[in-house]
């Protein structure tokens, strides 16, 4: 696994997401994680797509500060195969651990790069990000809600780059 699409901030916006997961496939995304703010159970619809072996392709789903009825929405993936990582996620990768969180939450931040990850992953503030602090880079794919620019990212491990895809808006 070395292409990993980064979407968060929902917020509700199935079609938006929608087009989002489009385009992170497109650019040949392998696996799909949502930093949380899902907002609906038609945005997790959107997440569930075809790999290229016919079978469904990898998701991950945290939550948010607005994901209100967390319950429900678990119990909604799960049913979908979508793996439920709430308030803290990771891939064991080859090149190292990536961890992911909402970034809302103080302590889950905290708890995820206690022991530094190579990859640490957040949503919640609207805003792209890659930076590095130490050994491990951070990044925020922006949102696709409440944005100037609704944008995903796409993490390639193997060759430790990053692309941000601009998702156009719905009309």
């Amino acid at each position: 696994m070395a292409r990993i699409g980064l979407l968060s901030d929902s917020h509700g916006r199935a079609g938006t997401t929608q087009r989002a997961v489009e385009l992170l496939r497109e650019h040949g995304a392998e696996v799909l994680v949502h930093l949380g703010d899902v907002g609906t159970v038609e945005v997790i619809d959107a997440l569930c797509v075809d790999d290229d072996d016919g079978g469904q392709l990898e998701a991950h789903v945290v939550f948010g500060n607005t994901d209100w009825d967390r319950d429900t929405l678990a119990r909604y993936a799960e049913d979908l195969d979508i793996t439920v990582d709430d308030p803290i996620g990771a891939l064991e990768l080859p090149e190292g651990p990536l961890r992911f969180c909402h970034g809302h939450d103080e302590a889950a931040v905290a708890a995820a790069m206690a022991d530094p990850p190579r990859y640490f992953c957040h949503g919640h503030t609207h805003r792209q990000r890659d930076t590095r602090e130490g050994a491990t880079r951070i990044i925020n794919p922006g949102a696709l809600f409440r944005a100037a620019e609704y944008s995903v990212a796409l993490l390639d491990t193997a060759s430790d780059t990053l692309e941000f895809y601009e998702v156009p808006v719905a009309g």
